[in-house]
């Protein structure tokens, strides 16, 4: 059986991202040795939009709520990959965050961000890029929970912290180490 029959079978003949059942085609998730174990069969809907990120539309990607839960890794890390790709959108990144993936599938998924794909800039409010270490003010007040203070409109932060999360950052206000919403912030 070659790997198009074999992936035909395991996906009851319809794209393992969103269902579709037209113009379906072997997509090799990289690194890959060639094996259906390493693919995934997908609609060229989806293939023309992984092939050009640019062009992706965030609401055909929604279908990735079902596909992240498939109990094959390929699909997982397939769609682990886009989830991440689209996280600024906003609904992307609350799935990561309940997305399980075992160790081994987990370092597959993320072995495309540190070969050749960059991730996401960190952007404050008007979209200016933030580096590490650079100093921002607050936007508006921010209840900071834990701590029992406000942190005020105007507060300078200085020597932020880039996380792994592009949507927010670290800083010190009144002392104290907090995570802060980068979309709260300006940078000074």
């Amino acid at each position: 059986m070659d790997i198009k029959q074999a992936l035909f079978a395991r996906s009851g003949q319809q794209c393992e991202l969103c269902g579709s059942k037209d113009n379906l085609n072997v997509f090799e998730v990289t690194p890959s040795d060639g094996t259906a174990e390493q693919s995934v069969l997908i609609c060229s809907t989806c293939q023309n939009q992984i092939d050009a990120p640019e062009t992706m539309d965030a609401n055909h990607w929604r279908c990735l709520n079902d596909s992240m839960w498939n109990p094959e890794p390929a699909v997982q890390v397939i769609s682990y990959r886009l989830l991440n790709a689209l996280r600024t959108e906003g609904w992307p990144q609350d799935l990561l965050d309940i997305m399980y993936l075992d160790e081994a599938t987990k370092v597959w998924a993320d072995t495309s961000f540190s070969d050749n794909e960059e991730r996401i800039a960190t952007k404050d409010s008007n979209g200016t890029i933030l580096q590490e270490g650079d100093n921002v003010t607050l936007i508006k007040d921010l209840v900071v929970k834990g701590a029992n203070f406000t942190a005020k409109r105007g507060t300078m932060v200085k020597g932020i912290h880039l996380t792994e999360n592009p949507l927010h950052i670290e800083g010190k206000v009144n002392g104290t180490q907090i995570v802060l919403v980068a979309a709260f912030l300006k940078k000074a």
